[in-house]
């Protein structure tokens, strides 16, 4: 008996993106990083300095699913915590020269996953696909208030 195919995008969306995220943990953990930590590595690279609550923020996690992974990525020696100088009782986050190091190997293993996952797509069909997705994505943030 054939399987009914399940008829909700989402589901599948969040299957294919947990198997990436899966897949590309595997190479990532020999660079010495885990998918879970890009989203914060990425922000401070380009922010250089950013609060807890800004990287859970963006992350789209809780702050305390942000402060464990900070803890982890601080004893690893990816990020380090330094004085607020705007508010004394405040720490921001900052990227270390190892985790600068290791993000250009992390970058190019990402993007050499994305061209696996795409293959056999045209570009017009990469660029109708990017664009139904920001389509959901701006409903679901609508959803959501933010």
């Amino acid at each position: 008996m054939t399987e009914v195919p399940d008829r909700n995008p989402l589901k599948l969306l969040g299957r294919i993106a947990r198997g990436f995220t899966r897949i590309a943990d595997i190479d990532l953990r020999e660079a010495g990083l885990a998918a879970g930590q890009l989203p914060v590595l990425v922000s401070l690279k380009k922010s250089k300095a950013l609060s807890q609550a800004e990287l859970a923020r963006i992350a789209q996690v809780e702050q305390p699913s942000m402060a464990q992974l900070l803890t982890r990525m601080e004893r690893d020696g990816l990020v380090e915590r330094v004085d607020d100088p705007a508010d004394k009782r405040s720490r921001l986050i900052s990227l270390t020269p190892l985790a600068a190091r290791r993000l250009p190997k992390a970058r190019a293993l990402m993007e050499a996953h994305t061209q696996q996952a795409l293959a056999g797509f045209s570009e017009a069909e990469v660029d109708q696909l990017l664009e139904l997705l920001q389509r959901i994505n701006a409903n679901v943030e609508r959803m959501g208030g933010g």
